[in-house]
């Protein structure tokens, strides 16, 4: 089993990787000083799949368990279905040495991270990733947080959890389209801070989309180091962690837009990635062959690197202003110079992006 340590102080907690490691969930609890009572939140599919074992050894553990079921989709990830999450922990009288158990994607994890944070002002909860996305990025830094209509995740706060406990067995049930979703997330890993793992991915993705566990093993690492270190570093985005949104200014318009219905998340954000990529070459910050190898990477694992024609383009731009990244009305992209480096551009003249989405 590897373990990566996020180290943020008091606050600090490990990333447990390895295979079949569920069934270890109510041991690794009973490390920390929880009341008996816990919560275990997840959605239908998941759970059908993993909640036995898990449950089975909670409960083996000593703790008393109660099941919340919430559903799949990113359309749910929203206050209806947090105010159903707060109404069963108060109903089961949950305390605030309680905690929360995440099994399940960046859904379950986003929202459940938000309840915790919020439930009696705070309580403790841990991630139990199920999918490629949550287990190199949303698990992990504590960001929690529900979709607006307005906007992907304008409501939520900081919260560490305790714990991420990632088991790489869980990716053998996950649907291709999930997993190539995820694995966007690990490209941006390469692009922003690691050429290696880039070039790793180029030379292996038909090992990775075929599970080959050592690959899996490999970049599902690599991709939480990156993380740890970034959120060690910065882990409120005041400074060197908002470059993991790279891709995700344009990425968010594109979810937002559409509803959260027709794109997955990662692939939005292989979109925005390849279109932030182009408005870096409109700028002159990246070289025209280093924008290729972005979106043949892209392309090769079966994302999509293109706006359909259907989508209304001056919305895409209109929703980018509601960003939270946004500030005093200006625009915050996140550009590469090069595979494996990337900076922080202001004030980006509306002309030049019209032309990047080809208005």
């Amino acid at each position: 089993m590897e373990n990566i340590r996020v180290e943020l102080g008091d606050r600090s907690y490990d990333i447990l990787i390895g295979n079949s490691i569920l069934e270890n969930t109510g041991t690794k609890l009973k490390t920390f000083n929880f009341s008996p009572k816990i919560a275990l939140v997840s959605n239908e599919l998941v759970f059908s799949l993993y909640g036995e074992i898990v449950s089975e050894s909670i409960r083996k553990a000593g703790f008393d368990l109660l099941t919340v079921i919430i559903p799949d989709g990113e359309q749910y990830k929203n206050i209806e279905t947090l105010q159903y999450i707060y109404n069963e922990l108060l109903k089961y009288k949950l305390d605030r040495k309680s905690a929360l158990i995440a099994l399940g994607g960046g859904v379950v994890g986003d929202i459940t991270g938000f309840a915790a944070s919020t439930y009696m002002r705070g309580i403790s909860y841990i991630q139990i990733p199920t999918t490629l996305l949550a287990q190199v990025d949303s698990s992990v830094g504590g960001k929690t947080g529900i979709d607006h209509k307005l906007g992907k995740n304008m409501i939520g706060t900081f919260w560490q959890p305790k714990l991420v406990l990632i088991d790489t067995n869980t990716l053998s049930t996950l649907e291709k389209r999930q997993f190539l979703a995820g694995l966007a997330e690990v490209i941006k890993y390469g692009i922003i801070w690691d050429p290696e793992l880039f070039q790793f991915i180029e030379e292996n993705k038909e090992k990775i989309i075929g599970l080959d566990s050592n690959s899996l093993n490999y970049i599902i690492k690599r991709s939480c180091e990156i993380k740890a270190e970034i959120v060690s570093q910065d882990e409120r985005e005041s400074g060197v962690r908002a470059i993991l949104n790279y891709g995700h200014t344009i990425g968010h318009a594109i979810e937002t837009v559409t509803k959260y219905t027709r794109y997955l998340h990662g692939e939005a954000i292989s979109i925005g990635m390849c279109l932030e990529a182009e408005l870096a070459q409109l700028l002159n910050i990246i070289e025209p062959s280093e924008v290729i190898k972005i979106k043949d990477l892209i392309n090769h694992c079966g994302l999509p690197c293109y706006l359909p024609g259907d989508i209304d383009k001056i919305e895409i731009i209109s929703s980018m202003y509601f960003d939270k990244k946004a500030v005093a009305g200006k625009l915050k992209f996140i550009l590469p110079e090069r595979i494996g480096k990337v900076r922080i551009e202001k004030n980006i003249p509306e002309e030049i992006l019209k032309k990047t989405l080809k208005l």
